[in-house]
């Protein structure tokens, strides 16, 4: 954590002078929080087994998901994960599920307690049934459960899972698992599309914060990184059977290889990517500026004026900022609801 600290510092510096484009800022803090966690994983696993007082009898996966897993984390993005052990051969599955549970719990104690240097918080939440389901499965469970409950909120949320730390065969394994949920064979049927549809319209009204203006929600507010990311979501669901570069989980790239095919019109994309990557780099300038995470657009003009200067405007240019972000969201949402909506 302590390195941690010291990279993310280089990171920050690094983006501040113009040494780091939006692009270099993700990749950095993904190859970060993948470092720390196989380092805690490492440290987590000795604990157990010698807690135990013998090998663990299971290998173990830490899989991203969200912001993370697309490589696109901001400074204030949680570490969104899933947890997959597979038994050795041999093992009692009793025993490995007790394991492997011992270690993910101690690795999340470890890389979440107070202390003098930067928490990092493995969030769970996007695993099978939620916060209702155990934290960490075996490869088998997750393939039982996808095989009998998948939901289309699930597959969605797969299409940007990727391993993060743990057992690299074990990694291969779930990838292959995965992929033909994520990338449906016949895409979507109707009423899965009415059903991304909802689940959209559903957060928007839901998870948005109460009070929250949904202009200035960098994440969630019309014409936001959400709006842009879903467009992305249901093509790649729909067509990424065919379509081989909707195959990844970046949303700028994704949203060109939808253009190249076709199945985005050139405005839209331009429109989508210049939205998404104006208020990312926002996003990620308004934690900088104000030292901790940040989702809506501060409304003080002096904070305002800050968060500008480090995107590259001028001193008292907050309102062409200001001007710009409700320019570009604006054509953002007109866009979004043509992709979603028809």
């Amino acid at each position: 954590r302590a390195l941690r600290r010291r990279e993310l510092f280089r990171i920050a510096t690094s983006d501040l002078v113009g040494r780091l484009q939006l692009a270099d800022v993700g990749a950095a803090l993904t190859q970060l929080t993948a470092a720390v966690v196989e380092g805690g994983l490492a440290i987590a696993t000795r604990a157990i087994e010698e807690q135990r007082g013998s090998p663990l009898p299971t290998r173990l996966l830490v899989v991203a998901m969200g912001s993370l897993g697309a490589g696109e984390p901001g400074y204030g993005s949680d570490a969104d994960v899933l947890f997959v052990h597979d038994p050795l051969e041999g093992a009692d599955e009793t025993d490995a599920q007790e394991a492997a549970t011992a270690v993910v719990a101690e690795l999340r104690r470890i890389l979440a307690e107070p202390g003098p240097d930067p928490a990092l918080t493995l969030d769970a939440d996007l695993r099978p049934e939620g916060r209702n389901g155990p934290v960490v499965r075996s490869l088998d469970s997750y393939a039982a459960y996808y095989e009998r409950w998948s939901l289309v909120w699930e597959a969605q949320a797969l299409l940007r899972a990727t391993p993060l730390a743990g057992d690299p065969e074990l990694a291969q394994r779930f990838v292959a698992l995965i992929d033909p949920l994520r990338w449906p064979a016949q895409g979507l049927s109707e009423a899965d599309v009415r059903e991304v549809r909802r689940m959209k319209a559903r957060i928007e009204s839901e998870r948005l914060p109460r009070g929250a203006d949904p202009r200035r929600h960098l994440k969630l507010g019309r014409g936001g990184l959400a709006d842009v990311e879903w467009c992305l979501q249901l093509l790649a669901l729909c067509h990424a059977h065919d379509v081989p570069g909707l195959r990844q989980q970046a949303t700028v790239p994704g949203l060109r290889a939808a253009r190249d095919a076709q199945l985005l019109d050139p405005d839209d994309f331009d429109v989508l990517a210049h939205a998404w990557t104006f208020v990312a780099r926002l996003r990620n300038a308004t934690v900088l500026w104000r030292g901790r995470s940040v989702d809506s657009l501060p409304p003080a003009i002096r904070d305002l004026d800050g968060v500008a200067r480090i995107l590259g405007y001028h001193a008292g240019e907050a309102v062409v900022m200001d001007d710009d972000y409700r320019a570009a969201t604006r054509r953002a949402r007109a866009a979004a609801e043509r992709v979603l909506y028809g």
